[in-house]
């Protein structure tokens, strides 16, 4: 068993990327307000390491809002053919504009407009404004690259939690709690 908690998240990644048949990068981001409303949504990780664990939103997003008040979130992974989850906390840092720009400029012409045209989390009166919003993108951007909007970025989670839990017969799970402390990660065993 491995006693570093990015080890496991990378063989534990490596097994879902084999076995899940949609999105095994899929993962809940939960938030909190100022207040303390909690929000919790799907994401995609798109980078992760001993550094943390990296989604890209608009950061004029509910979810944004919500990390501008309060820089801590919680994250879970759930694979369900696995039958394991992985639950994670931390604080959370924006990434830095040229981590940005490079992830941008990775993902499809399409998708790149789409950050354009999206008001996330704004309500619209129909979806043909969007539609509309996205084919003035496309026009806006013809012949040339799409640069990252101003209002489009990654935040990255760096855990100070990350737990690790194994189905098991008779809901004797397993639980494997990493915790990080001055000295590097302590672990310990959880049970159900």
């Amino acid at each position: 068993m491995s006693t570093d908690p990015f080890g496991l998240f990378d063989a534990w990644f490596a097994e879902a990327q084999e076995s899940e048949p949609n999105d095994p990068n899929a993962m809940v981001l939960a938030t909190a307000d100022a207040s303390g409303r909690p929000a919790a949504r799907m994401v995609l990780l798109k980078g992760h390491g001993p550094d943390g664990f990296v989604f890209y939103t608009n950061r004029e997003s509910r979810k944004a809002h919500d990390l501008k008040q309060n820089m801590q979130a919680a994250l879970l992974f759930h694979w369900k053919s696995l039958r394991r989850q992985i639950r994670i906390e931390g604080v959370v840092e924006r990434v830095s504009d040229a981590e940005s720009d490079a992830y941008f400029a990775s993902r499809g012409r399409d998708s790149q407009l789409g950050a354009w045209a999206s008001e996330q989390s704004r309500p619209l009166a129909a979806r043909s404004i969007f539609e509309g919003r996205f084919d003035a993108m496309q026009f806006r951007f013809e012949g040339t690259d799409v640069p990252r909007p101003p209002h489009w970025g990654g935040y990255r989670v760096v855990p100070d939690r990350i737990e690790f839990w194994q189905d098991r017969a008779h809901r004797l799970h397993e639980r494997r709690l990493f915790t990080r402390e001055e000295a590097g990660w302590t672990e310990g065993l959880l049970y159900p």
